[in-house]
């Protein structure tokens, strides 16, 4: 696999609170990782809860003992949640912080993530873009069941409201996807400051462009700052060497 990532403050905001990691090398039992985590919660406790995050998974995966993927993220997700939510707990600098996730990796024709949050995973071919992973937020959740239409639900000042993050509660649960790939795929992970500000189609249009990817990456960053930066943007774009 190969990968870019690029991570920017945006246009209105001072601080990024967004964390990125990727690895197209073996990181413990897995053949490469990939993450990005939005945080929340103050700026400094925003910052901290998504770096913090990233560091926890990036250890505990390195040094898991499990076989299986999902037991590998999910272990590595509840210890990641059980330390921010307790240090939220007893720091009151870091009171109410938390962060989304995604986490994946790519092997055996497979792609293999997990997401907590309104950051997304989408995948592209040459025809479509497809978005993965479901926003843990209650503007979709209202999609979902049919209370708001998706073109309201663009607008809706509910939309940065999610109802899950790493570091929020005792407990999490993640969701887990599991896709089948041949190879040819784009694969993007992104905070929601790339979202808000670019729709499907453009996102579609850069990352599947002849462009380099490091191009197609600074390209979604730059179009994202230019409809407004609104806030922390990052992305992550993962293909095949072949």
């Amino acid at each position: 696999m190969i990968s870019y990532e690029k991570t920017d403050v945006g246009v209105r905001r001072r601080v990024n609170q967004d964390s990125v990691f990727s690895s197209d090398n073996q990181i413990g039992k897995l053949p490469n990782l990939y993450i990005v985590a939005d945080g929340m919660g103050g700026e400094l406790a925003g910052d901290y809860a998504s770096a913090k995050c990233v560091e926890i998974l990036v250890d505990e995966i390195k040094n898991s003992t499990e076989y299986e993927t999902v037991r590998i993220f999910e272990r590595a997700i509840q210890i990641a949640n059980n330390r921010i939510y307790s240090e939220s707990k007893t720091d009151p600098t870091k009171a109410g912080m938390g962060t989304t996730l995604v986490l994946a990796t790519v092997f055996d024709g497979h792609l293999y993530v997990a997401n907590v949050g309104d950051s997304r995973l989408y995948v592209a071919t040459s025809s479509k873009l497809k978005q993965v992973t479901k926003d843990h937020s209650v503007v979709a959740e209202l999609v979902r069941t049919g209370e708001l239409d998706e073109n309201d639900a663009k607008f809706d000042k509910r939309k940065n409201m999610i109802t899950r993050a790493i570091g929020a509660e005792e407990s999490i649960v993640a969701d887990y996807f599991d896709v089948e790939i041949t190879g040819d795929e784009h694969i993007l992970i992104c905070s929601d400051g790339l979202t808000n500000m670019v729709d499907d189609q453009e996102i579609f249009d850069i990352i599947t462009s002849d462009d380099t990817i490091a191009n197609r990456a600074n390209k979604l960053v730059s179009t994202a700052n230019a409809h407004g930066g609104k806030d922390n943007i990052t992305v992550v774009i993962i293909e095949s060497l072949g």
